[in-house]
C-alpha cells in the first residue's frame, strides 16, 4: 500500500553511522497532515486522498477554501496535494497523517519544484561538451548546428539554451534513516529537489525492492 505525507524541507546535514561512517542527510519538517477528502471509484473514477499541509494565512484564505477545509474541520491549508494507490477505506476525512506513518529504512520517492536557475546555455542546461578553447576556434559554448539544411527550420526537441529549473523532479527509491516523532522531522538519505523551505511530497517508492 502506498503511505504518504507532505512536507517542507528545511536543509541537509549528515549523521553518522555506528561504524563511523557519515551519511549525507535531507531535512524534511512534516507537521501532521490533514485528509482534507477522499475520492471513490464510484465519485470521481479513482482511489485518493488529498492532504493539506500547514495553515494558511487568515487573509489569504477564501470562501471556497473555507468550505473545503470545514468539511474535514480544519484550515485551509497552504499546500495540498493528493495520493493516489491508497487504500481509501484506511483513512477518514479530518484524520492526521503523522511522520510515524514511517519507520527507519523504508524506501521512498520525493517529489519537489527544482531550484530555478534563470536562463541558461545549452552546456549547463543539457549537460553538452565546449568546443576548443584556443587555436583560432570561434565556436566554444554555442548549442551547435540547428539541423540539416532540408527542412529549413529548426526541428522541435532541439536542445536550445532556455530558462532552467523551476520543474517539479522526483527523485526515487531514497532511504529513510530517521523517524523523529517528537519533533516531526524525517530524515531521508541523498537530496531531494527543491530549494530550503520548499514543499515536497513522500511517498512509498513505486521501485522498491
Amino acid at each position: 500500500m502506498t503511505k504518504g505525507i507532505l512536507g517542507r524541507k528545511l536543509g541537509m546535514t549528515q549523521i553518522f553511522s555506528q561504524n563511523g561512517e557519515a551519511i549525507p542527510v535531507t531535512v524534511i519538517q512534516a507537521e501532521p497532515n490533514v485528509v482534507l477528502q477522499k475520492k471513490t471509484i464510484e465519485g470521481e473514477g479513482y482511489e485518493s486522498i488529498q492532504l493539506g499541509f500547514s495553515d494558511q494565512k487568515e487573509n489569504r484564505q477564501n470562501k471556497p477554501a473555507k468550505g473545503h477545509a470545514e468539511k474535514a474541520k480544519t484550515t485551509p491549508k497552504r499546500f495540498v496535494k493528493e495520493l493516489r494507490d491508497v487504500t481509501v477505506a484506511d483513512y477518514e476525512i479530518g484524520q492526521e497523517v503523522k511522520v510515524d506513518t514511517f519507520a527507519e529504512g523504508d524506501s521512498v520517492d520525493v517529489t519537489g519544484i527544482s531550484k530555478g536557475k534563470g536562463f541558461q546555455g545549452a552546456i549547463k542546461r543539457h549537460n553538452q561538451s565546449r568546443g576548443p578553447m584556443s587555436h583560432g576556434s570561434r565556436y566554444h559554448r554555442r548549442p551547435g548546428s540547428m539541423g540539416p539544411v532540408d527542412p529549413n527550420h529548426v526541428r522541435p526537441g532541439k536542445l536550445l539554451p532556455g530558462r532552467m529549473g523551476g520543474e517539479q523532479k522526483t527523485v526515487q527509491n531514497l532511504e529513510i534513516v530517521k523517524v523523529d516523532a517528537e519533533r516531526n522531522i524525517l530524515l531521508v538519505k541523498g537530496n531531494v529537489p527543491g530549494a530550503k523551505k520548499s514543499y515536497v511530497s513522500v511517498k512509498s517508492a513505486i521501485k522498491a525492492d
